[in-house]
């Protein structure tokens, strides 16, 4: 049976964080998290506005597909954002289609009937609206810029894409990656009610709600099992000197702190001092102790008097492989970003390049699918750095993998 959510105010603040991210650059899970403190949700309304909120900006061009299809005539900017967010409740979510009218018109300040006619119908036409939906085209259907499924169908072909389209617009499952460095984590972890491993990555779970009380602990820690392909490929052993070049929020550094087992010297670097902040906070809770936060912005050329026996170069990336996870990226990607995140990942590589020791490794790696910020990039690295050698490489592809997009590639320098 559909659910009832009782706090009509949750829609208000949906409506409220939605308008917000129209009008920003926000991420929407930083609105969202924000606005559930202020107004002091208990856990239960503040899933209700994360569905919401996701929800909405999940479908938004299906949502106004449907709006189109229901409505004759204009309809002003505040009024589609209600309608979206009502349409996203009877279409789209579990929830009561009654409460999701009326309290859904009790946000509008006019064109109340207008609104209330229209998610009546959309609620009697609920089946044929569905049904009709899986006819649209791959852009419309599952939001997605349409110049991003013509790239992934020249990459990945018509069938893959689709499958990598819809997977985008699943919302993200919790998995979390048991923390080695305390004894018996992963056996209490494992006992948890409503946990899988996930088959082929060590020590990772997929969870039906999220363990607050394991991550209070530091037992665990809420990431994806794609995130483990780099520190593991480079391999850092006990006693080394390891740096993470892009470190915060801090899960690949305690990756690598674990395979270190807690012994030698882990720098983590980040250009923005409140995400070090944070990553510390992580890096604490999971006792991490060999890590060294340090600030650094590797767009310009730092001077580092040590050199590392292994570097990992975490780059900031169009986020194509993550866009499950992160909604809103969709709507603020433009066919300019990719030449333009590989200029700005080349310069950061070759900058923490020089604090490689000679004959020693450096990972590159992405949350991105895309060749231009993955092979070619690798390719353009090699290519401009002497002694710089490709070793090898991995990925994970959504809808061969059943975890999000990544890309690590292994470079050694030569003595």
């Amino acid at each position: 049976m559909p659910r009832e959510i009782k706090s009509p105010s949750v829609r208000g603040v949906a409506l409220a964080a939605l308008n917000h991210w129209h009008e920003t650059d926000e991420h929407a899970e930083n609105i969202i998290q924000r606005l559930a403190a202020r107004h002091n949700l208990a856990p239960r309304d503040r899933a209700f506005l994360n569905a919401l909120v996701l929800g909405v900006l999940r479908n938004g061009s299906l949502l106004d597909h449907w709006i189109d299809e229901l409505r004759s005539g204009k309809v002003d900017e505040e009024t589609q954002m209600i309608l979206r967010l009502g349409l996203c409740q009877v279409l789209i979510l579990d929830v009561d289609p009654h409460a999701a009218v009326n309290e859904t018109v009790n946000l509008t300040k006019r064109a109340r009937g207008f609104v209330n006619a229209i998610l009546r119908r959309a609620d009697r036409e609920r089946d044929s609206l569905l049904q009709a939906t899986k006819e649209l085209p791959l852009d419309a259907r599952y939001s997605l810029p349409d110049f991003l499924i013509e790239k992934w169908k020249s990459a990945f072909g018509p069938d893959n894409t689709t499958n990598l389209a819809a997977w985008t617009n699943e919302p993200a499952v919790t998995f979390v990656r048991t923390n080695k460095l305390i004894d018996g984590a992963e056996e209490k972890i494992a006992a948890l009610d409503g946990v899988t491993a996930v088959a082929g990555f060590d020590g990772f779970f997929q969870c039906e709600s999220v363990p607050f009380e394991a991550l209070d602990a530091g037992l665990c820690y809420a990431q994806d099992p794609s995130t483990s392909l780099a520190p593991r490929l480079l391999a850092p052993q006990p006693g080394e000197s390891v740096l993470d070049a892009c470190a915060a929020p801090g899960g690949k550094a305690a990756i690598l702190a674990e395979l270190m087992q807690n012994n030698g010297h882990l720098v983590c670097a980040d250009s923005l001092e409140q995400r070090l902040e944070k990553m510390s906070g992580n890096l604490e809770r999971l006792g991490v102790t060999i890590a060294e936060a340090t600030l650094i912005d590797w767009k310009s050329s730092p001077n580092f008097d040590e050199k590392f026996d292994k570097i990992l170069v975490d780059v900031p990336c169009s986020n194509t492989g993550v866009l499950r996870r992160r909604v809103d990226v969709r709507w603020r990607l433009d066919e300019s970003v990719f030449a333009e995140m590989q200029a700005l990942q080349l310069r950061i590589t070759k900058n923490a390049l020089t604090a490689l020791k000679p004959g020693s490794t450096l990972v590159y790696s992405t949350c991105s699918i895309e060749r231009e910020e993955n092979e070619d990039l690798v390719k353009l690295l090699v290519d401009q750095s002497p002694g710089l050698t490709l070793e090898e490489e991995r990925r994970t592809l959504p809808y061969e993998d059943s975890v999000d997009g990544s890309y690590c590639a292994k470079l050694r320098l030569s003595r």
